[in-house]
């Protein structure tokens, strides 16, 4: 018999100490990821937006991660990844290493709206990623120049109906697009959608006079209201913002008419369950803090503290909402 073989199987004691060998490399192989979940995070987290940046997804990335950078003493960098409706973003996070490193701003486009508007989507917002931070969005405003003629949204709907398939409006995401042909199908109009990379490109356009509206959630919207390059007609909203209480809803006009969506944060599926429990708690907790309430106030965010059922619960909700949202507005998938 070969002596290798009798060495591996001969007594009692040799036996013992072959299993104790391999239990001592089961260990050490779990050993650097049970550590490095005990110390998560020991390096600095990555947060990938989908969008370019002055977006609401930009602007709230840098806010949430400003104060997970405070309480945890590690950098978080911010990495904007623009490019077709937020899915290049989003594939850099599903084949990332699912460590907890790597995390992706969420969006209305990215784990809601895609799945109507793109055919054949290159990942699976439920199966793919887990979500462990949620906070909405307020609506958006219908933008146009401080210059335009129309003061209202009726005298911007009839400009439209005068000018048939050559009233513009730009879009960069979801967001932006499904509002202007939801609203076109319910007030008989035909607007010609122009598509743009970033949302930078579509707002200087609109300032030049390019295009002829725009539309715009609250977070993104607020430098430009506040400095005067843009005028809102209407709001998304049910009803009237706080903020903007002279602005009206298109709810007025037309009865029932609502788009808001969401913003969120997530990590590839395969992420270690207590990573995705700490990372939860630290959005959480940066959201509680007292300078992001201010922010998020001025933006027109709403947002509660919420466990990951919650989270994922509210963005199934949103997805089946944002399914009915292109439905009505005729989009077909591309």
């Amino acid at each position: 018999m070969d002596a290798s073989f009798k060495r591996n199987t001969g007594s009692r004691g040799d036996s013992v100490i072959d299993r104790r060998s391999v239990l001592t490399l089961i260990s050490a192989a779990l050993m650097p990821s049970l550590v490095s979940a005990a110390q998560y995070p020991s390096r600095p987290i990555r947060i990938i937006v989908p969008f370019g940046p002055g977006g609401s997804g930009d602007i709230t990335a840098r806010l949430i991660g400003k104060q997970i950078e405070e309480k945890t003493r590690q950098a978080v960098v911010i990495d904007n990844r623009p490019g077709a409706n937020g899915i290049i973003g989003t594939m850099a996070v599903k084949i990332a290493e699912p460590d907890g490193y790597t995390v992706l701003l969420i969006t209305t486009s990215t784990h809601a709206a895609n799945v109507s508007l793109v055919r054949n989507l290159s990942y699976d917002p439920a199966k793919d990623f887990t979500v462990v931070g949620v906070f909405r969005s307020s609506g958006s405003y219908l933008m146009v120049r401080p210059q335009a003629p129309w003061r209202d949204l009726a005298g911007l709907i009839a400009a439209a109906k005068a000018a048939p398939g050559k009233f513009t409006f730009g879009y960069f995401n979801a967001s932006s697009r499904t509002p202007p042909e939801y609203l076109g199908k319910l007030a008989g109009v035909e607007l010609q959608g122009v598509p743009y990379r970033a949302i930078a490109n579509a707002v200087a356009d609109l300032i030049g006079g390019e295009i002829n509206c725009l539309f715009m959630d609250t977070t993104a919207s607020n430098q430009y209201l506040q400095n005067g390059q843009l005028r809102p007609l209407a709001i998304t909203r049910l009803k009237r913002a706080p903020t903007t209480p002279d602005v009206p809803a298109v709810a007025e006009t037309f009865p029932g008419f609502e788009l808001t969506g969401f913003l969120g944060m997530a990590v590839p599926s395969a992420t270690p369950r207590d990573i995705v429990e700490q990372l939860n708690g630290l959005i959480n907790e940066a959201l509680a803090a007292p300078a992001v309430r201010r922010r998020m106030d001025e933006f027109g965010l709403s947002w509660d503290t919420t466990d990951l059922a919650a989270c994922e619960a509210e963005v199934r909700a949103e997805r089946e909402r944002w399914t009915e949202y292109t439905r009505v507005a005729g989009i077909q998938p591309e």
